[in-house]
């Protein structure tokens, strides 16, 4: 299953932090934890906003993020060392689908 917005993610709930100016152009993102361990997924690369969200094993979940964000996903590996893997936000954008009535 993809994260294309349809009529019933509408009613999730979002993740917002209004830091970043009303100016700045802001993306719909969707990241899916599809490892069997906790992440913790941070933006820390955009000044003077800060985003930090714990993904449990198999969740899904949306975000507003500027395009150059970029999301980093913590995890621990199977060394019991740390591990962090980056993805530019512009690569978790949702495309909207109109859908008819």
């Amino acid at each position: 299953m993809d994260c294309t917005i349809h009529q019933q993610v509408k009613n999730m709930n979002l993740i917002r932090n209004e830091v970043i100016s009303e100016g700045d152009t802001r993306i719909l993102c969707c990241y899916f934890n599809n490892s069997s361990k906790v992440q913790i997924a941070r933006i820390t690369n955009i000044p003077n906003w800060y985003f930090e969200r714990t993904v449990f094993p198999g969740e899904r979940f949306l975000f507003e993020a500027m395009p150059e964000a970029e999301l980093e996903v913590w995890r621990n590996a199977e060394t019991d060392a740390v591990a962090c893997d980056r993805i530019l936000c512009d690569r978790l954008r949702v495309e909207e689908s109109s859908t008819a009535d």
